[in-house]
């Protein structure tokens, strides 16, 4: 399972152990195993950016996906998945509000943006609670 992942921010997030977690999760998803996804760390500026330009809203914002074809779990062909971006500051700050690690709000966005990417979503209430539930699953299951 390819997986990329570039910190362009100035925050050191080595001991969250991503791939090892997106890994797991694609897996737990079905989804064949040389899927290719890319990770990516930025700092505000960058995310401000990129959410601006792709979500017409301002100021930066904790994740975001971008899905390169329409994959759902299961999906049993090779395939270019996409890419999530996470801003680590704004993570910090979730993490600090939350009570819970800074790896663990890493963890958190990282299976969010991978759930996005093989099309769950959180715009109506009963999405929101499945897509919500599964992620604090996986993350759970792989911290086991």
């Amino acid at each position: 399972m390819p997986i990329e992942i570039l910190n362009r921010s100035t925050t050191d997030c080595a001991s969250a152990d991503l791939k090892s977690l997106l890994k797991f999760s694609l897996n737990q998803l079905g989804l064949h195993s040389d899927c290719e996804l890319n990770l990516m760390l930025v700092d505000e500026a960058e995310m401000t950016d990129l959410h601006i330009k792709w979500m017409d809203e301002p100021g930066p914002t904790d994740v975001l996906s971008f899905p390169m074809d329409e994959i759902k779990p299961g999906w049993k062909e090779e395939a270019v998945l996409g890419d999530i971006v996470i801003c680590p500051s704004i993570a910090q700050g979730q993490a600090e509000a939350a009570g819970h690690s800074f790896s663990h709000e890493l963890a958190i966005l990282s299976v969010h943006g991978l759930l996005h990417i093989v099309g769950y979503d959180h715009a109506i209430k009963e999405e929101e609670i499945e897509m919500f539930a599964l992620q604090e699953s996986l993350v759970a299951r792989w911290n086991k």
